[in-house]
């Protein structure tokens, strides 16, 4: 080939990727553009005042993922009515719970070259009282039924519990002190009745009970997950079941939700949703037979909500917590509820 020749090509080339790069920003530009924009199908939504206080009609509160200029805005909505109007409030969350009258929102810090995350506890009026660095992706969030507690997960390595090559950290913040539990892996393990050590533990998917002291979470060792009960006093966690992750305490603090692999499940969607009673370790399947990748909410004693992929994102979806009933849609583009009043 001569010189002149592969400069041609070369030039040629350049062109072609020239050209693909012009198109990849402007195909991503149109899309973040269309983002910002009502879309002809979907829910209404308003800007508004959004409350966590207690009192008044229930209602939930979430992420708002319809898009539109309130996308990823906490929103609101009469529990009785959770697919129509919302309210959205301005406040931008990726993740997101609320008990009490204090909410805890784990946001995205856009920057230049990488973004950072970072949770902020809220007040009843959505102000934010306290503000924290979170150390990765964030995952899961929870609040205290009294709100002096606040919890989230963040991944630090990977970015899907589906596989094994992934780590988490585990926070726990008080809101009246603001002392800072930076990881549960500071706590004394204890798994099959002993004291446990190993390098490769992992905790997600905290859960509170009413008496500001326990807890419960997913620990992942050796390939295994367990259901640990957590003392805050005595800085202990203890194994209480296996084969469970994201559990959710239920009101009366009896039961827990959480997600279960079941085998011969496909390796990227291997979860069914169960019910412990933590009384007697009994379980119960729930009618959903989708892989339910979410760390369900009790919305009443006897029902369950949670997320499952939708066209926007996620849509949220409700089931009897007794494993009879059939599994039901209750609001599209949503995720992180919470339920209040």
């Amino acid at each position: 080939m001569t010189v002149r020749r592969r400069v041609l090509v070369l030039a040629a080339a350049f062109v072609v990727l020239a050209a693909a790069g012009v198109f990849s920003v402007l195909h991503a530009s149109a899309r973040a553009e269309r983002r910002d924009h009502v879309q002809g199908v979907g829910p209404r939504v308003s800007a508004g005042a959004v409350s966590l206080a207690g009192g008044g009609p229930a209602r939930m509160v979430f992420r708002n993922m319809a898009w539109g200029p309130h996308r990823d805005e906490l929103s609101s909505v009469p529990a009785s009515d959770p697919g129509g109007p919302r309210t959205a409030s301005g406040v931008k969350c990726l993740r997101f719970y609320a008990a009490s009258g204090t909410g805890v929102c784990l946001q995205a810090v856009r920057g230049a070259v990488s973004d950072t995350y970072r949770a902020l506890v809220l007040d009843s009026r959505l102000r934010t009282v306290r503000r924290y660095d979170v150390p990765g992706i964030p995952s899961r969030a929870r609040v205290s039924p009294s709100g002096h507690l606040v919890a989230w997960t963040a991944f630090v390595g990977g970015d899907s519990y589906a596989g094994t090559d992934f780590s988490t950290r585990a926070e726990i913040a008080d809101v009246r002190t603001g002392e800072l539990i930076a990881s549960l892996e500071s706590f004394r393990v204890v798994l099959g009745g002993k004291p446990y050590h190993a390098a490769d533990v992992n905790f997600w998917g905290v859960t509170f009970a009413g008496d500001d002291r326990t807890f419960y979470a997913t620990l992942a060792t050796k390939g295994r997950t367990h259901l640990v009960r957590g003392d805050l006093r005595t800085r202990t966690v203890t194994a209480v079941h296996d084969n469970v992750e994201c559990p959710s305490l239920s009101p009366d603090g009896l039961r827990v939700a959480y997600k279960k692999r079941v085998a011969g499940l496909p390796a990227d969607a291997p979860w069914r949703l169960y019910v412990l009673d933590l009384r007697t370790m009994r379980e119960t399947p729930l009618a959903e037979t989708r892989s339910v990748d979410d760390q369900a909410v009790w919305a009443a004693a006897d029902t369950l909500v949670y997320a499952l992929p939708g066209d926007f994102g996620a849509d949220l979806h409700r089931v009897p917590a007794d494993g009879s009933g059939r599994p039901e849609r209750i609001a599209a583009s949503a995720v992180s509820p919470a339920f209040l009043g």
